[in-house]
């Protein structure tokens, strides 16, 4: 039963789009490309390089505190 109830809505997609507007559309591709890893995730590295810079700045200040 399931099987013929997918089988059915696939076939009305096939008569007519399933989506409303075309930002329904571009969403719909955003998430799926989101799903696949597509996009990857940002923060980390956005954190990774914070750290290090912080902690270059820090090793600048301590060597010329050195000195």
């Amino acid at each position: 039963m399931l099987e013929l109830e997918a089988n059915l809505e696939r076939a009305g997609y096939s008569l007519a789009c399933p989506f409303t507007s075309s930002s329904e559309f571009e969403a719909a591709v955003i998430r799926a490309k989101r799903q696949a890893g597509a996009y990857g995730p940002r923060r980390h590295r956005r954190l990774a390089v914070y750290a290090a810079s912080i902690a270059s700045g820090m090793f600048v200040v301590a060597f010329c505190l050195m000195r």
